[in-house]
């Protein structure tokens, strides 16, 4: 032991000289690159949009931010490796509305989301869409309630599968407007809008950025977008929730939202870091461009006002999954 530790004492020589870590726990967040977890495969919404922020996130860290996929159990894999993770800030959890469904969704799950997880932000949304064949004779949402109620049982919409985002909205749809009308589900978003394009369903809640191509070149018609506020993209279309305000859909409102989730217990010093760069990165006119090539808009969100939403969008979910009776395929 050396003359300093004797006359300062065993505490004190331990923390002077140092632990094994303790210079990184003294260093300013981050000292190393970040691992963002995304829990799908790559080339899906999620993946790209993560892929684009992350590339902002080097930048203003100038420290590495890295995509990886760990794709698998409709999300359960990456979501439980960062419920699992060290809540030191290094692994991040890059995710969006199935999150919030799979709590109805899927049994068991091996992590609990109001417990296991730090809200970071939210970063975007990007709204679904009630798009028709053009032979279906309507022109708006009023003309097309007007149809399903005088043909109950008789429309068919397509979804990705059950318990997707499409799936539910329709369940959402039918069970505010009062009308009946018949999901089929499909292996995927692709093959759910090849079936409508073949006229093998009536209609879809698609997700504005697949369906945009087709609905642009006259292929399928957009009645109203499923977001409370009009997209930038399509401002022109008007959303359930205006279209049908006197037809009992005032308060529609459903979107894919992406955010960044933390382990329980993260510093509030690494949350307030990891947000604060991601608003400013949001605020970055070149990032906006980029997602707006995804239909995704900025939706930056303090820790606070992120953990409430999720909080919402778990009590809206859990209901309307059970209800539907959709389970995990």
């Amino acid at each position: 032991m050396n003359k300093y530790c004797m006359s300062a004492g065993l505490l004190v020589c331990a923390i002077g000289v140092g632990l094994p870590g303790s210079t990184v726990a003294q260093s300013p967040y981050p000292a190393k690159s970040i691992t963002l977890i995304v829990p799908f495969s790559p080339g899906g919404s999620t993946d790209l949009i993560t892929r684009i922020v992350a590339r902002e996130l080097t930048g203003q860290f100038d420290k590495q931010v890295i995509a990886d996929n760990r794709a698998g159990g409709g999300g359960v894999i990456g979501w439980n490796t960062v419920a699992r993770a060290p809540a030191d800030g290094y692994t991040v959890l890059a995710t969006e509305l199935s999150f919030a469904i799979a709590a109805g969704l899927i049994p068991n799950l091996p992590f609990d989301p109001r417990k296991d997880f730090l809200h970071v932000t939210t970063a975007t949304t990007v709204p679904h869409v009630l798009v028709v064949t053009p032979s279906l004779p309507v022109k708006n949402v009023k003309e097309f309630l007007a149809l399903a109620r005088a043909r109950p049982g008789e429309l068919n919409y397509g979804s990705g599968g059950n318990g997707s985002a499409g799936h539910l909205a329709g369940e959402m749809f039918k069970a505010e407007a009062g009308v009946y009308m018949v999901h089929i589900p499909y292996a995927g978003g692709n093959p759910a809008q090849l079936a409508l394009l073949a006229g093998q369903v009536d209609l879809n809640f698609d997700n504005l950025a697949t369906a945009s191509a087709n609905i642009k070149a006259g292929k399928l018609k957009a009645l109203a977008v499923t977001t409370a506020q009009r997209s930038s993209a399509m401002p022109d279309v008007p959303t359930i929730a205006e279209a049908g305000a006197r037809l009992g859909l005032a308060k529609f409102d459903i979107d894919t939202w992406f955010g960044l989730f933390g382990p329980a217990h993260l510093p509030a010093d690494v949350t307030a870091r990891l947000n604060k760069a991601f608003v400013e990165a949001l605020g970055s006119a070149e990032l906006r461009a980029r997602l707006a090539t995804l239909y995704a808009e900025a939706m930056p969100m303090a820790p606070e006002r992120f953990a409430a939403f999720v909080k919402g969008e778990l009590a809206k979910y859990e209901p309307l999954v059970k209800a539907s009776g959709a389970r995990a395929e």
